[in-house]
């Protein structure tokens, strides 16, 4: 009888019952490169929070092997500023976030600071003072 749970009606005819295939048998999923650079340069936006007027934006590249990742990233900075721990909350935030949204253990992430943008200190005029 068509309509029965577990068969198929194609073409108007009963198909064979389907086939129940257990989760770990069904495939995979494969999350491209380009896309895991994607999170990671986002997160390393929502990392640094504010950047540089003149700053280029961060930019990632990512090897993906497995089910594990490993980022480089670049990153432009103010300066002064804690350079040390703005790279440390580089590298948490893009762990954090590829994991959570591509599902991958993140192995590495470099961060390397391509640029420091000198900021004037309040009172000064281009850094002198006045």
């Amino acid at each position: 009888m068509p309509g029965r749970t577990g068969e198929r009606e194609h073409s108007g005819e009963v198909g064979r019952p389907r086939t129940v295939v257990p989760p770990g048998a069904r495939g995979a999923t494969r999350i491209a490169d380009r896309v895991v650079a994607k999170i990671a340069t986002q997160a390393a936006r929502e990392a640094l929070d504010r950047l540089p007027p003149d700053a280029a934006t961060p930019h990632a590249t990512v090897v993906v092997h497995h089910e594990t990742a490993r980022v480089h990233i670049s990153v432009e900075l103010d300066y002064p500023t804690d350079i040390g721990g703005r790279c440390r909350a580089v590298r948490r935030r893009v762990a954090e976030r590829v994991g959570a949204l591509a599902g991958m253990e993140v192995h590495e992430v470099a961060v390397q600071v391509e640029r420091l943008h000198p900021v004037p200190a309040p009172g000064t005029a281009h850094g002198r003072t006045q």
